[in-house]
């Protein structure tokens, strides 16, 4: 039987001995400690080594130099007293030859070294023994020192050490590799909230807000309490506030587009229940009805032509978002475009009142004129919209401290305070029930604060419920090599 896969489960990799290579971060971390550890050791039983190699020598050393005073004193010593030295740790021994071995006289310049010793000649197996042979003005003898007793208590000593620190090596390879693993478990836990997201074809709300509230609880705070790393600590936090943020933005942008959707079926089911309406009273009385055949057909190219504005302006969102829509730069007079603008808006209503507000210099930015033209005739129409027909309509164009001020002002209903910061949302209206009214489809004000960030500039807005509404697009000037261009 075929195994059910969930649609929250992580595909198996493409490729499994880079996934196996890519997975063994524990244990190379693992393998890391576990040699910074063992080259710890290496170095302190060599410093050990080297210590007990000179504290020996420097025993036998003193030890000999003892001797040669106490014989210097009394003499060298008898062949029946000789007997009895093999009790102590030493043995003088008279010479029928002249000394040999090694001149090791390097070592009285040490505090601790002794200068009686500095005419011998020296031989020694720091395993056993450790002898001084001395001249003694032609009657040289050897002074041995034992020295099996310390080496061995060194040696089983040393052994003793090698055991603790296998075992030490061993036990905290365990130990090491569960602390790690419990380190990087909130690390998988985000590669695994990833992996999910990743394979994904459809997520819902209730999908979104279940995996934002996992990555809530992927923090530092999973770490035992008892492993003390705090740069570790910050770096997941800052890791899992960052993928917290990132699903803020994706659940905001979900949020988005389903408004965005619902809405756009909401614009369009207006026309399309208009449209069908007429279709049906053609069908039954307009045959025969000259009046209801106008009518019908007069309303259907209105919806039509409404539906057409709306997917225009779809369109051209769409394409703001995908960042395919062209936009041509060229030095332009915004008091010429203004100008223009305005005389097509006296030629439509000539009953309303236009007051244009700049002077005969030039005032120039560098933009795509067809969308300035756009962003233009959007403000216009807003203002004549939710004005009355008394109301008059500034028109301003002023250049100042390296910015260019494009003002539409009305006086119109105003928007509420709380209304201001959504005005340029997507089918956002301050006045519901003129939707059908007004002709407004919401997406004037959205294309038109798009067109003004894509030129670098930004909205201002003041207003005031019943007494009107002031909307500054601000841009920024041409620059002198623009405008000789």
């Amino acid at each position: 039987m075929a195994r059910k896969h969930h649609k929250f489960q992580t595909p198996p990799p493409a490729d499994p001995i880079a996934a196996a290579r890519d997975s063994s971060l524990a244990l190379r971390l693992n393998i890391g400690f576990f040699l910074r550890q063992l080259g710890i050791f290496i170095v302190m039983d060599l410093l050990l080594l080297i210590l007990a190699v000179f504290g020996m020598s420097l025993y036998a050393e003193n030890r000999c130099a003892d001797v040669v005073e106490l014989v210097d004193q009394r003499g060298v010593p008898s062949e029946d007293a000789l007997v009895w030295m093999e009790a102590s740790d030493y043995t003088i021994t008279p010479l029928d030859r002249a000394p040999e071995g090694y001149d090791y006289a390097v070592v009285t310049w040490l505090p601790t070294a002794r200068w009686e010793t500095v005419d011998g000649l020296r031989s020694w197996n720091l395993s056993s023994y450790y002898t001084v042979e001395m001249p003694n003005d032609g009657h040289p003898y050897a002074v041995t020192v034992d020295t099996s007793g310390i080496f061995a208590g060194l040696y089983w000593g040393g052994v003793i050490i090698l055991i603790c620190q296998a075992f030490s090596l061993l036990t905290n390879l365990f130990r090491n590799n569960r602390s790690i693993r419990k380190v990087l478990r909130p690390i998988q836990d985000l590669a695994a909230t990833a992996a999910r997201l990743n394979s994904m074809t459809h997520m819902s709300r209730q999908e979104i807000e279940s995996l934002a509230g996992e990555l809530d609880k992927i923090d530092a705070a999973h770490l035992d309490s008892r492993i003390d790393l705090p740069p570790t600590q910050k770096e997941l936090r800052s890791l899992a506030q960052s993928i917290n943020e990132l699903m803020d933005r994706v659940n905001q942008a979900y949020s988005a587009q389903m408004r965005f959707v619902s809405d756009a079926s909401h614009e369009l089911r207006t026309p399309i229940a208009v449209i069908q309406g007429y279709a049906a009273l053609l069908d039954r009385w307009g045959k025969d009805d000259p009046d209801a055949l106008q009518e019908s057909i007069d309303a259907i190219r209105g919806e039509a032509a409404s539906m057409e504005r709306l997917v225009e302006q779809l369109l051209f969102l769409a394409r703001g978002d995908n960042d395919s829509q062209p936009v041509k730069m060229e030095t332009v007079d915004l008091t010429d475009l203004a100008g223009e603008v305005l005389r097509e808006e006296e030629m439509i209503h000539p009953e309303r009142t236009f007051l244009p507000r700049w002077g005969e210099e030039r005032v120039s930015i560098y933009a795509d004129p067809g969308l300035m033209k756009q962003v233009l005739r959007i403000l216009m129409d807003n203002s004549l919209k939710y004005s009355p027909p008394e109301g008059r309509i500034y028109l301003r164009v002023l250049e100042n401290q390296g910015h260019v001020r494009l003002t539409v002002q009305d006086e119109g209903m105003g928007i509420s305070p709380e209304g201001i910061p959504h005005i340029f949302e997507r089918f956002y209206r301050t006045d519901q029930s003129r939707d059908r009214k007004t002709g407004g489809t919401g997406l004037g004000l959205s294309i038109a604060k798009w067109i003004v960030e894509r030129h670098g500039g930004w909205f201002e807005v003041v207003s005031r419920p019943e007494v009107g509404t002031r909307i500054t697009a601000v841009l920024p000037a041409a620059q002198k090599e623009e405008k000789a261009s």
